[in-house]
């Protein structure tokens, strides 16, 4: 005899239709400040970029949000990562003026109001590090051809170092708004997916030997 399934709690219900509608604004607001999509992408690029989201840990995440960018990079590690540094930049943006404007609203010197200005100084700093890895990456992506490997090697190893951080400030504001804010902590784990994807992807860069 089958076992009845259990129907989530509404509590779930509301926390996932709640996730979905601030990623969606977010992702949209990431939209806007990204590059447009410039073309169908070829099948090759997008077996590539299906190949390579493989190895990160969100691969559904990874191929949907780069797939639109997919004529930019082609086949191209650099290219690809440069493309995914600059969709968590956006997306990390955004998610800095919607905790800002949180923090605005939250008056007063209690814990939680604390808490949120401290988060928007973290996101702002993590925006702030990804934009350097991206930066690190276009420079890589110009110089690609007459770089050497002591200098690939070094491009790779500071937009590894920005992203890690990166993750960490976003770590910390989720860690100090805890569950009050909970809108800000679903903009965060979004975020930090993104995050996550774009250095699984600067990792991946071949340098040759």
């Amino acid at each position: 005899m089958q076992a009845a399934t259990m129907a989530p709690p509404i509590t779930s219900i509301l926390f996932a239709l709640a996730a979905a509608t601030l990623t969606s604004s977010l992702a949209e607001a990431a939209a806007s400040s990204a590059p447009p999509p410039p073309c169908v992408p070829p099948p090759s690029a997008a077996a590539f970029l299906r190949a390579r989201c493989a190895t990160t840990l969100y691969g559904v995440a990874c191929y949907d949000s780069l797939i639109p960018y997919a004529c930019t990079f082609q086949t191209s590690h650099v290219k690809l990562a440069r493309a995914a540094t600059d969709v968590n930049l956006a997306f990390l943006r955004g998610l800095s003026k919607r905790v800002k404007e949180l923090a605005a609203r939250s008056t007063g010197a209690g814990a939680e109001a604390a808490a949120l200005r401290d988060c928007a100084s973290t996101v702002s700093s993590a925006a702030g590090l990804a934009k350097q890895s991206a930066a690190e990456l276009a420079k890589l992506d110009a110089a690609r051809a007459a770089a050497g490997r002591s200098e690939v090697r070094w491009s790779i190893s500071n937009a590894q170092t920005w992203l890690s951080a990166s993750m960490t400030n976003e770590a910390t504001c989720a860690d100090g708004v805890g569950v009050a804010a909970r809108e800000v902590v679903i903009g965060v784990v979004a975020a930090r997916e993104r995050t996550s994807v774009a250095l699984a992807l600067v990792n991946g860069i071949p340098v040759s030997s």
